[in-house]
């Protein structure tokens, strides 16, 4: 960055208006009690408001009475201003309060500000660690030779069987506490920069669409050409840098096995004795239920965006009919006005239709239609006969007993399969309640479909005979 770039950062960043405010401390501390200290998102403005009344009076009580002269409210109001961006004001569907939420440049603030105070242990060894992880993973995953790969992978096994070998040997080596406590100290340090991250990812979408919704606004060419662009622009967001990794992380999340993975080892690494003292050592058996929500609002906002321009197009199109109808209503009006005088002379000119040239020999030779044999012999039904009970006995899959049987077994499970479920509430309504177990699956944001994995369900009929299905997995998670 040169001279020219900093001075605009000064003058225009929300970061650094941040820190050059007159009452910063005022509005970082609060930051820090009200988002980051507990980690909450997604604050409503009453909430806010009381908490900020409890900081100010403390601090009135420990300055001068006039130190803070204005009430809560108008801080908020003042914070969340276009030209402050310090905190991000929206409303949700369905309510009426306003919601807060800190914005991506008053986090890097904070973090940056708490990294001034200075740390009485700096982790070293792990960030080295990490650094050669990431820099073999990025060698080896690129390389294109397969028998250098090969190689490597080779001496990766060979690495392994020594390390067994010295283990089978007595030769055991357990982790010291101050490296314990180095790799703790990275690892909450990089999952609290992640959850940080999700605000910026958030932004970084909201960037991309306001292009697009400014388009839609200022639009003076066909629809066609307006719909080909929105479709062109989702799709540059879908496939942009941002969103391949944000879409990897997700996946990455939402894998049952990598979610089964991760759980097992932050419990475990909970029960080692060399971090007991650390006071944040519980906190790491939850870190992963921190990320869900970050991530599941990072979804919806993708999924608001994707609404709101569809709202756009649709006022667009409003638009355009209405302008339509009052051309259709003032020709009307036109023909009635002069129905009882018509003028004299031509009343309007009509381009007369194109002639129609069809040479004859472009025309089709004859040929005689097929005869076709139909049997109408036609027997007469006796109404007597037929059976109307097919048109009552038709049934109705309630989707909120479904729902009340999953919610049932997560109650005492973190996770369970379809399978699991209908172990303990058979189906009773054959495959259209396997159907209505799938529609469930699909609209929740807390369950997944494996397709690479299958498991058999079950059935019996009302005749005692026993139906299968084999399936694709569907894993329910329980909500946090």
């Amino acid at each position: 960055m040169d001279f020219y770039a900093i001075s605009s950062l000064r003058d225009h960043h929300a970061g650094w208006s941040l820190l050059r405010a007159q009452n910063a401390p005022l509005a970082l501390s609060f930051f820090m009690q009200a988002f980051t200290g507990p980690n909450q998102r997604n604050i409503g403005r009453q909430q806010l408001i009381d908490l900020l009344e409890d900081l100010l009076f403390v601090l009135r009580e420990a300055a001068e009475e006039d130190a803070f002269p204005k009430p809560a409210a108008e801080y908020l109001d003042d914070w969340a201003a276009p030209e402050r961006s310090w905190l991000r004001k929206y409303y949700v569907p369905d309510q009426d309060e306003p919601r807060y939420d800190l914005t991506a440049a008053a986090e890097d603030v904070i973090r940056w500000v708490e990294g001034l105070r200075g740390r009485d242990f700096v982790a070293t060894q792990s960030r080295l660690t990490s650094i050669f992880a990431v820099l073999q993973q990025l060698v080896q995953e690129s390389e294109t030779d397969p028998e250098v790969r090969l190689d490597e992978l080779q001496r990766q096994r060979d690495g392994i069987d020594a390390q067994m070998q010295r283990i089978r040997d007595g030769h055991l080596r357990v982790m010291s506490a101050p490296e314990a406590r180095d790799h703790f100290q990275q690892l909450t340090t990089l999952a609290q920069d992640l959850l940080s991250d999700f605000r910026e990812v958030e932004q970084n979408f909201r960037a991309l669409d306001r292009a697009v919704r400014e388009q839609i606004t200022t639009w003076e060419g066909s629809q066609g050409d307006l719909l080909a662009s929105i479709f062109a622009n989702q799709q540059d967001i879908s496939s942009s840098l941002q969103g391949r990794t944000f879409q990897g992380f997700w996946d990455y999340l939402m894998s049952p096995q990598r979610r089964s993975e991760l759980q097992d080892l932050l419990h475990r690494a909970t029960r080692i004795e060399a971090l007991a003292q650390e006071p944040n050592l519980q906190a790491l058996a939850h870190l992963h239920q921190d990320w869900l929500p970050a991530v599941e609002q990072t979804q919806n906002t993708v999924r608001q965006l994707s609404q709101q321009m569809r709202r756009l197009l649709d006022d667009k199109v409003f638009l355009e009919n209405k302008r339509v109808m009052q051309l259709i209503r003032g020709v009307e009006s036109g023909a009635l006005a002069t129905r009882d005088q018509p003028p004299s002379g031509p009343f309007v000119d009509i381009a007369a239709p194109a002639v129609h040239v069809a040479l004859p020999f472009e025309r089709p030779l004859y040929e005689s239609s097929r005869k076709v044999l139909v049997d109408d012999d036609v027997v007469t039904a006796d109404d007597t006969d037929l059976d109307a009970e097919a048109l009552f006995t038709q049934f109705h899959v309630d989707p909120g007993r479904l729902n009340a049987n999953i919610d049932a077994v997560l109650a005492g499970l973190p996770q369970a399969t379809l399978a699991e479920v209908t172990g303990a509430y058979p189906l009773t309504q054959g495959l259209a309640e396997i159907v209505a177990y799938y529609q469930l699956a699909t609209d929740s944001p807390w369950a997944s479909i494996d397709a690479q994995s299958t498991q058999k369900l079950s059935w019996t009929l009302p005749d005692g005979s026993i139906r299968e299905a084999d399936i694709d997995q569907i894993i329910f998670v329980r909500p946090t």
